[in-house]
């Protein structure tokens, strides 16, 4: 499953972006982040495939990046190194919800005995800023970083439910609503309708949607400011979890987990 790398594509291929930017920062990014969790390693072609660039493109920035030291080349094939974590420490270390959450998405997680997460919203996608796994549930690993699309995934719906109405629905018009499982939910209508539900209900649950036979649920988490700053969700799978303990049993906890890191935000 490639639902990450399809949509981090989809959003920073380096033909995606126009107007007044440099066109060769665009394209080290696009070349940083043709790797990820399901693709460790790539050859220079593969590189240029999912970068969206010149082969010759590819190898200029992967042979400088390498220099830099946030490439290493084993043979033919070329990996991110540590270092590559420096680009996302100052955003890391300079926003306090993900380290507020983790204590509590750990608690829970061993409260619930399944995978906790928390996310923030990115554009039509979600990217996770905390994660308490237990079981692989899922056919792509998922760490800090992992993105997915919104639409299809209990965090990202609670997420988009708390924009107002126009963000909302630029936002879904931007998306490629392209159906991951015969489950997702595809029709713009429909989802907008869906998103109005999380919004009254206050969570969402998927079923089946981003992956077969994985479901999860999710709760918002609101700022000091009453604003939603991130999402939290328990995700289970459907072999061993049936929708109604998701709803009966985790929702109450995932929603006590969620306030309690509401009271911590607003002492920080």
């Amino acid at each position: 499953m490639t639902l990450a790398a399809d949509d981090a594509r989809a959003g920073s291929g380096a033909g995606a972006i126009a107007g007044d930017t440099v066109q060769s920062l665009v394209r080290g990014i696009a070349v940083i982040r043709a790797f990820d969790g399901a693709h460790p390693t790539l050859t220079l072609s593969e590189v240029a495939a999912r970068a969206d660039i010149p082969r010759a493109a590819a190898g200029r920035f992967l042979r400088t990046l390498e220099q830099l030291g946030y490439v290493r080349a084993d043979a033919r094939r070329f990996t991110l190194t540590p270092r590559v974590l420096e680009l996302g420490f100052g955003y890391l270390s300079a926003l306090t919800v993900p380290e507020v959450l983790q204590p509590h998405l750990e608690a829970l997680s061993r409260d619930v005995d399944e995978s906790v997460s928390a996310a923030v919203l990115d554009g039509t996608g979600i990217v996770y800023v905390g994660r308490a796994p237990t079981r692989r549930i899922m056919s792509v690993a998922i760490a800090v970083g992992t993105r997915f699309p919104a639409y299809a995934t209990s965090m990202g719906r609670v997420l988009l439910a708390a924009l107002p109405a126009a963000e909302r629905d630029a936002v879904i018009a931007a998306t490629d609503l392209a159906p991951l499982t015969a489950r997702t939910l595809v029709d713009p209508g429909e989802l907008r309708a869906e998103l109005a539900r999380v919004a009254d209900q206050g969570y969402a649950v998927v079923d089946g949607e981003l992956e077969d036979g994985v479901r999860s649920v999710a709760v918002p988490v609101h700022g000091r400011a009453g604003d939603v700053v991130a999402a939290v969700n328990v995700s289970a799978s459907a072999a061993r979890t049936t929708l109604e303990r998701l709803r009966r049993e985790h929702l109450p906890r995932l929603v006590e987990a969620a306030r309690g890191a509401e009271r911590d935000l607003r002492l920080r």
